[in-house]
C-alpha cells in the first residue's frame, strides 16, 4: 500500500515522525512535504496529498496541521476523497468502517507522536465494512458530480 503524506509547520515534526514509522513498517510512502519546518500554507500541502489520492494513484493519505481542521478542509474540496479529522483510534476506526475515509487529517499540536502512530495504524488496517454504508459513499459521489 502507498501512502501519501503532508503536512504544514506546525505539523512537520509529527509528518516527519510518521514517514519514518510507515517506511519502518514496509509501507511505501510518499513523502509531499514541506521537507523543512518553515512557515507554509496548509492547502498547497493539502492539495498535493488530495489529488494523489483522489486520482487513485497511492490509496490513502495522511495529512498534519496545528490542529488537523485545515487540512481536512481543504482536502474535502477534491473530487473522491473523503477526509476524516481524527483524534483518537475510535474515529479513525469508525472513519473507515462507516465512511469509506481515504485521508485522515491530524494535529500535530494536540496529538503525541506514539497516540498518532496507533492512530494512523487503526486507519490504514480497518477495511470498509461495506453494506448499508455502501449506499451513504454512494450518495457522496453524487453530491460531487452535482457540484460540477
Amino acid at each position: 500500500m502507498t501512502i501519501a503524506l503532508a503536512s504544514d509547520h506546525a505539523g512537520f515534526n509529527l509528518k516527519k515522525f510518521l514517514v519514518r514509522k510507515l517506511r519502518d513498517e514496509g509501507y511505501e510512502v510518499l513523502d509531499l512535504g514541506p521537507h523543512q519546518d518553515k512557515s507554509v500554507d496548509y492547502p498547497e500541502y493539502a492539495k498535493m496529498v488530495a489529488e494523489q489520492v483522489g486520482s487513485g494513484r497511492v490509496e490513502k493519505g495522511v495529512l498534519v496541521c496545528g490542529s488537523g481542521v485545515g487540512m481536512s478542509i481543504a482536502a474535502n474540496k477534491f473530487s473522491g476523497v473523503r477526509c476524516a479529522l481524527v483524534h483518537d483510534t475510535y474515529y479513525a476506526k469508525l472513519s473507515r468502517l462507516h465512511n469509506d475515509a481515504n485521508i485522515i487529517a491530524l494535529g500535530g499540536r494536540v496529538i503525541a507522536e506514539e497516540f498518532a502512530w496507533e492512530i494512523v495504524t487503526v486507519f490504514l488496517e480497518t477495511p470498509f465494512s461495506g453494506g448499508r454504508h455502501s449506499g451513504r459513499i454512494k450518495k457522496i459521489r453524487e453530491f460531487e458530480d452535482e457540484k460540477g
